[in-house]
């Protein structure tokens, strides 16, 4: 039976989630963080198998216990009572599987991470810029629905609006498990403010999403790293002109796949403080060299995946904005409403549950549950 096997499956993690609960109290592991934060989340992740588990034998003693009652009572209030819990618990024990299912997949380990935004005006032209603007303003809107921080880090403002590029921080609880699903190609239909006859014109912009790196999660040799200072540009007062507090740093890096060595240039006029810009700089660099290294284990999954939800070819067109008709279609999943005002006013979220719905049937076909 389906839930003979749950059940098994559950039972043999007991004995890991004592063992982990004794673990994370350790001074000898507190002590190792890198150590430390993956047991911790492993514990997290154990503790609400654990709850779930709880529930699910609750539910299944409560229908045994029901149907006994129902054989065996034969006052009316009595049956009526059992005939109630037995309705509940054969109600609440799919619901009860069903979580236990996605509970027991492996979860993705950078979901819980922040995140590095790269948004890029692509075809188009001034058009293309305008357009990765309203994707930023989107995005802002939406992390201000869901309570996170957004932190510019750098960006090259479009001539007509809008900007050529924007790259941005995100922190928050869970940020890349939600925002992973944005990366790829944003194709827009519309008629540009640019256009004189009235025309319709596709443009496209690309949104690339990074899980922050932690500073044990990639080694640099800070030695190594080139760094030069500037004035940051555009309004913003006195300060700006006279004081170089944007930040370039340039670093050479060794692809572990290739064997190549590449150059990686970051710059940040985020704040007007230089201190805190190396040091946001080099988190991004951290970010980057993490992204390069773990883009292999994307394309593992990649390629054993058929519809690609979350990961995968970032040139990949993901989404068409068609303003005359008020649509958005994600090619993804073949997700389509029609409420683009409100879509870019950051009501995003319908799209992402549809979404993280079809990667979770993917998931729970690969692993046969």
């Amino acid at each position: 039976m389906a839930e003979n096997s749950l059940l098994q499956k559950l039972d043999g993690l007991v004995a890991r989630y004592e063992e982990v609960s004794t673990l994370i109290t350790d001074p000898g592991v507190i002590s190792d963080q890198k150590r430390y934060i993956k047991l911790t989340k492993e514990y997290k992740d154990l503790n609400g198998l654990m709850k779930a588990r709880t529930a699910y034998i609750q539910a299944l003693g409560g229908l045994d216990e029901a149907k006994q009652l129902l054989a065996s009572e034969s006052d009316p209030e009595m049956r009526e009572m059992a005939c109630e819990e037995q309705a509940a618990c054969e109600a609440r024990i799919p619901k009860l599987e069903e979580e236990i299912k996605l509970l027991l997949i492996p979860s993705d380990p950078e979901d819980s991470k922040n995140v590095v935004m790269e948004i890029r005006g692509g075809t188009g032209g001034d058009e293309a810029a305008i357009f990765a603007g309203d994707l930023y303003k989107m995005y802002c809107k939406y992390c201000e629905t869901k309570g996170w921080r957004v932190e510019v880090s750098s960006c090259n403002e479009g001539t007509a609006g809008g900007y050529k590029e924007i790259v941005f921080n995100v922190s928050g609880e869970g940020v890349y498990g939600i925002l992973k699903y944005e990366s790829g190609v944003h194709r827009v239909q519309r008629v540009p403010v640019t256009e004189t006859q009235g025309r319709v014109h596709t443009s496209a912009a690309t949104v690339a999403v990074l899980p922050e790196a932690d500073e044990f999660d990639v080694q640099i040799n800070e030695g190594e790293i080139k760094w030069d200072t500037f004035r940051s540009g555009g309004a913003g007062g006195q300060n700006v002109n006279k004081v170089e507090s944007g930040v370039r740093l340039r670093y050479m890096w060794k692809n572990p796949v290739t064997g190549n060595v590449e150059e990686i240039l970051i710059e940040c006029t985020e704040t007007r403080d230089q201190p805190k810009n190396r040091e946001r700089a080099l988190s991004r660099l951290r970010t980057t060299i993490y992204d390069r290294e773990h883009q292999k284990y994307i394309d593992d999954i990649a390629s054993r995946r058929k519809t690609m939800v979350s990961t995968g070819d970032r040139s990949a067109k993901i989404r068409t904005y068609n303003y005359p008709q008020g649509r958005i279609t994600d090619h993804r999943i073949g997700y389509t409403i029609y409420n683009l005002g409100a879509f870019m006013n950051g009501d995003i979220q319908d799209c992402i549950d549809h979404l993280i719905v079809a990667e979770n049937a993917e998931r729970l076909k690969e692993s046969e549950l």
